[in-house]
Parts: structure tokens; sequence; C-alpha cells
């Protein structure tokens, strides 16, 4: 049951695209029928006010609008508000209709009256139009409706109920309490949009601030109709800022609608309203000027004066409100996109704030997603241990665009339009005009996460050299010099007793001494050539590998070297080179329980390749310190290190860049030949 319930409940919230496109369709028919009645009416004596055809084009405009944004609605989901705003658009084509009926019959005698059609003029407007204000902005959420809501919604029907029926039923009555009524409503409305707006759920407060101001500028239209003489002036200023709100009303509607995705609508405007939008205004200044004309001159219409007078005031005004509403727009929508040169800077003062690498990509990827209007941002370097940053929270599939700098991929840039919107071949421009600043940063953050890497890096090392020096002086030194101390002591106590044998026993006990600081002497000096040999720094890497051989062979542990010569090697991986197999092959020494190692060098182009193998017990699974350590010499170069089992014995093998920060390509590993003693490393 709960599976039919949803699936009846998903069919009930499909949209019904061909009823949509109908509703449009006869809008639109409506809106032009009465355009082309006007044009083919001739003027008459006792045709139309000046007011009355202002209605009408209010009329017209809102035939052609609200039936487009209600059938935009209405083909993703079937709601009520869909349906009001549509059934808002039709009323207004009949109303458009009707007036224009009027003015096409009284200037052709034959033509019938109709009085029916011409009498809706005067009412059918009335209950869509109050509603959109009164009752729409109510419905505007995608949760269930509170006691207020409902409060609201009633109260909105009801005011607009009451002003239809005054203006049906009694047409000659006062019908300024119903407007009081509606004014009232209105105003009340709006407030509560704007405190949804203010104190509201966050994911629903896009776009009620606009809401709440067009509904406002409504529902004040009305007010000129409370005075009981408004005039001329007065009384046309009610059509003019209702065609006025024709371009804000409907845009605030869709903006809420599409920024919340309330209803589950997921669809993307075109910009090109813009447009529209500026044709409204214009029309709007133009039925201004020429109201003002007309009152001012005391004539019931806009007679050639006034006409004259308001196309010198769109003349004058054009340039001016055209290319501020432009810049403001193309600001609103693309941001700083609009100016690259302005967009970049802002990003380079975004890669100039103080902080590390991941505080460098975060200003970065904030910088592109708050200078080109953006809803989400992700930027993200390229590498095997990539670098990330986040902007916001996608709520649709990003567009992904490959970064480049110097020829190189150095990451990649994913972002998404807010709500509503779709990335437009000017976003993309945008994007593309950027993307050398953002390529710029993102090598930046790549090169300052390396330089934090290689601090940390030459920290650890540093640390681990003095714990080996602490290691040697507390285990070694140390105890030997107590042990020292205690033999001189011992000496001494001898030598006081004076006797025969006491002088030879102090004589042996001090040559056993003597003998010992020789051997504690060469163990400082082996501490010494572990952290920097003499040989290494003097001949290289090849006789500084003979010298540790020699060493340990001395400790009766074979060292066999084998493989290419390395030759002149840069220093700093020749010390990396040395450290790694000298712990090798000590780990070998101590842990594997063999006789001896094979240490092999093969050095190419780009690479040098380095591999200790023994024949011992084999690698207990567990790494030791000192095979971290191996390991983290080797990433501090960009190379790096496996230990495996050789079957039997251990196989240690390490592949470093011939030159330091040249990644090296990987080699397959492959065994050596000869005979192999195993280890474990610690």
């Amino acid at each position: 049951m709960d599976r039919e319930g949803s699936a009846a409940r998903a069919g009930s919230d499909r949209g019904l695209p061909v009823v949509a496109g109908v509703l449009a369709l006869v809008a639109w028919l409506l809106a032009g029928t009465a355009a082309v009645l006007h044009v083919a009416a001739a003027p008459a004596p006792g045709g139309m006010t000046a007011g009355d055809l202002l209605f009408t084009a209010v009329d017209v405009a809102v035939a052609a609008v609200y039936g487009t944004v209600g059938a935009v609605i209405l083909s993703r989901r079937r709601h009520v508000v869909g349906w009001l705003v549509a059934g808002t658009g039709l009323a207004g084509g009949v109303s458009a209709v009707g007036g224009a009926w009027g003015t096409f019959a009284a200037s052709r005698p034959g033509v019938p009256a109709l009085d029916w059609l011409t009498a809706t003029f005067g009412w059918i407007w009335v209950p869509g139009t109050v509603a959109l204000f009164c009752v729409v902005p109510w419905l505007a959420r995608d949760r269930r409706l509170g006691p207020v809501a409902r409060g609201g919604v009633a109260l909105g029907t009801t005011a607009a109920l009451l002003l239809t029926g005054t203006r049906l039923l009694t047409p000659m009555s006062d019908a300024r309490p119903a407007i009081a009524l509606v004014v009232v409503t209105g105003l009340g409305t709006a407030g509560a949009t704007w405190w949804r707006f203010r104190r509201g759920p966050a994911a629903e407060r896009r776009g009620l601030g606009l809401l709440a101001a067009a509904t406002g500028i409504m529902a004040l239209s009305f007010v000129p109709l409370l005075l009981a003489d408004p005039g001329p002036a007065a009384f046309l200023a009610v059509p003019v800022s209702h065609l006025v709100c024709q371009a804000l009303f409907p845009a605030a509607l869709l903006v809420t609608v599409l920024r919340n995705r309330l209803w589950g609508l997921d669809l993307a405007v075109s910009r090109g309203t813009v447009a529209a939008l500026l044709t409204l205004v214009l029309a709007g200044v133009y039925a201004l000027v020429a109201a003002g004309v007309s009152a001012l001159a005391g004539t019931s219409g806009p007679g050639p004066g006034a006409q004259v007078a308001a196309a010198v005031g769109v003349v004058l005004l054009l340039q001016p409100v055209r290319g501020w509403l432009r810049t403001r727009v193309r600001h609103l929508v693309y941001g700083d996109g609009d100016d690259p040169g302005r967009a970049a800077l802002r990003l380079g003062r975004s890669l100039a704030a103080p902080g590390g690498s991941t505080d460098l990509l975060d200003g970065l990827a904030a910088g592109v997603g708050e200078s080109l209007r953006l809803e989400s941002v992700r930027l993200a370097t390229s590498g095997a241990d990539p670098l990330a940053a986040a902007w916001g929270a996608p709520t649709s599939a990003p567009l992904v665009v490959p970064v480049t700098h110097g020829g190189r991929a150095v990451g990649e840039l994913a972002v998404t339009a807010s709500p509503g919107e779709r990335l437009d071949a000017r976003s993309r421009a945008a994007l593309d005009q950027v993307a050398p600043v953002v390529a710029a940063g993102l090598a930046l953050a790549a090169g300052a996460r390396d330089l934090e890497r290689a601090r940390d890096a030459t920290t650890s090392a540093r640390l681990r050299e003095r714990r080996v020096v602490r290691r040697e002086l507390h285990d070694g030194l140390g105890p030997w010099l107590s042990g020292v101390r205690l033999g001189l002591q011992g000496a001494l106590n001898l030598l006081d007793r004076g006797g025969p044998g006491d002088v030879a026993a102090a004589r042996a006990a001090l040559a056993a001494l003597h003998d010992e600081a020789g051997r504690r002497v060469e163990d400082v000096r082996d501490l010494a050539r572990s952290l920097l040999p003499p040989a290494l720094d003097e001949h290289g890497l090849g006789p500084a590998l003979t010298d540790l051989a020699d060493r340990l062979g001395r400790d009766g542990f074979a060292v066999t070297l084998a493989g290419d010569d390395p030759g002149d090697l840069d220093p700093v991986v020749a010390a990396a080179a040395y450290a790694l197999l000298g712990e090798a092959a000590r780990n070998a020494q101590r842990h594997s329980g063999a006789t001896g190692c094979r240490i092999t060098v093969h050095r190419s182009a780009d690479t040098l390749e380095l591999v200790c193998e023994d024949a011992g017990r084999g690698p207990t699974g567990t790494a030791g310190v000192g095979t971290r350590s191996m390991r983290e010499r080797a990433e501090e170069l960009g190379g790096s290190v496996e230990v495996t089992d050789a079957g039997p014995g251990t196989r240690v093998r390490a592949v470093l860049p011939a030159v330091p920060g040249l990644a090296p390509a990987p080699a397959a590993p492959a065994p050596l030949p000869g005979a192999l003693t195993g280890g474990s490393p610690s």
C-alpha cells in the first residue's frame, strides 16, 4: 500500500506540459487579439480614456507574463500557485480583449457591442490580481501551512472575493472599503513575507526579500483608489504602477520558486528576460510621463503634446536608464565576471592572504565563487596526493574545467550555478578569463604544500639525527664513561694500597681502559660517519659505500657491492642514498642472522635504483623505526622504498630521482643474481 500511495503521489506531482502549453498559447492569443483590436480601432468619440488605455496595457502584460510564468510552473509540477498564476494571466487576457473590443466596436458602428464581453473589463481581472499579492506569497514554501499562513490565505481569499463581488454585482457602489481591505491584507502579506526572509528557515529565504518588496508595491498601488477625488495623475498612477509591477512581481516569484527549488522544480531560466525587463520599464516611463503631462495640461488623455513630451522623456532617459540597468543586472547575475580585470584583481587579493597551502586554496575557491556569483566551487591540485578546497554546497552536477599552468595540468576547477540559473556562454567565458589566475593559484598552493612537506621532512630528519646521537650517548658513550670512572677509581684504590701485586693489577686495569677508550673513539667516529661520512662529502657515493662495507666487514659482516658506479650525484641525493643503504645494511647486520648482504646500485639518466638483499630470516611484517626512516628520506625527494620477502631473506629496494624535485618513473622490481643474505628491517 505504501508503494502504491507513493506512486500515486509521484504521479500527482508530475507536471502538465501539454495543458501548460495550451494555457500559455491561449493567454498569448488573448494578449495578441487585444493588441490587434487596438491597432485596428480608429480613435472615436466615447472611446477609451487614458486610464482605460493604460489598464488595458496592464491586462495585456498580465496575460503575456503571467500566462508564461504559470505555464512554466505547471509544466513541471501541479501546484495551486501554478493554477492561480495561469488563471490570472487568462483573466487579464479576457479583460484586455473586453476593453479592446469596446474600443473597436465604438469605432465600427456596424459591429455588435458584445456587452457581456466588454463588461469583463471592469471585474474579471480582480480576483487573480488580488490573489497574486494577498495569497500567492503565503503559498511560496515547501512545508505545510501553519496556522498563521492558513489565516493569511483565508484573509487574502476573502479580500479578493469581496472586491470582485463589489465590482461585479454593484459596479456603481463605493468600493473603497473592499479596496482598503485589499491594501491592508497586501501590506500584511508583504510584512509576513519579509519576516520569513529575515527569520524564516534558511533554506527558503532566497528571493523572499524581493517577493516582499513586490508584494508591498502592488498593495500600495491601490492606495490612490481610496481617495474621494484622486485626480487624473493619482488615478493614472494605479495602472502605471501595475504595469511596472509586471516586470517585478513575476521575476520575484520565479526567483523565489527556482532559487529555493520549491515543489521540486529544478529549472534554469534564460537571462534573455533582461530585454523584456528593459522594455517594460521603458513602457512604464512613457506612461508615467504621459500621465504627468496630461494632468498638468488638464486633459483627460494623452494628447499630442503629452505624447511628444513622453517620447522626449523616453529618449532622454533611455541611455542612462539602459546603461544603469545593464550594469546593475550584469553585476547581479555575473558578479565580477562581467569585468575580468576586477575579477582577476579580487582573486589576486585572495592569493596575498597570509596562511599555508590550505588557507591559500580555501581563499582562492571563495574568491572564485564570490566574484562570479556561483553556488559552489571546488578546487583540487593534481598529483598522487592532491590538495583540495571547497566553497559552498553543490545541488546540481558541476561543470568541471581542467586547469593548466605552463602547458602542464595543475588541477581542476568544478563549479555550479546558483539554483534556478545555468552557466551560459558569458559565465563560461568569465571562467576562461580568470583561469590563468586560478592556475597560478593552484601552482602556488602546490608549491606551498611541497615547501611545507620539505620543512616537515627537514624537521623530522633533524629529530631523527638527534635521536641517534642521544641513543648513542645515552646507551653507549654514557655507560662506558661511567665504567671508565669506576675502573679508574679501582686503579687508584690499588695504587693507594701500594702492594707489589696491587701495582701490577692497577697497570692491567689501566691498559684495559686504554684499549676500551680506543674502541669508543672509533664508535664516535662511526657515529659521525653515519651522519655525514667524510668519504661521501669528499669523494661521492661510491667511495662512501666502499668505506661502509669495510667498516661492517671489520665487525664480521660481509657486504658485497655490485652494479653501476654512481658517479657524480647531487649532494642531497647522494646523502639520502647513503643513509638508505647504510640503514638497510645495519638492519641486516642486526636482525637478519645472516653473515652478509649485497648492495647493488643502478643509475639511469633520471633515476637512481638502490637494492640491499640478504638471505636471512626475512621481513617480520611490521615496519620498524629504521624502515620508516628510510621511507621518509626517500619521500622527501619524491622517491619510494619497498621492503619485500626475497624467499629466503629480505630485499629492500629504493628508487630516487637523480635530480632533486624530478619525480622518478616507477620501475618494476627485478631480482638480482648472486648469493642473497636475509634480514628483517627494524
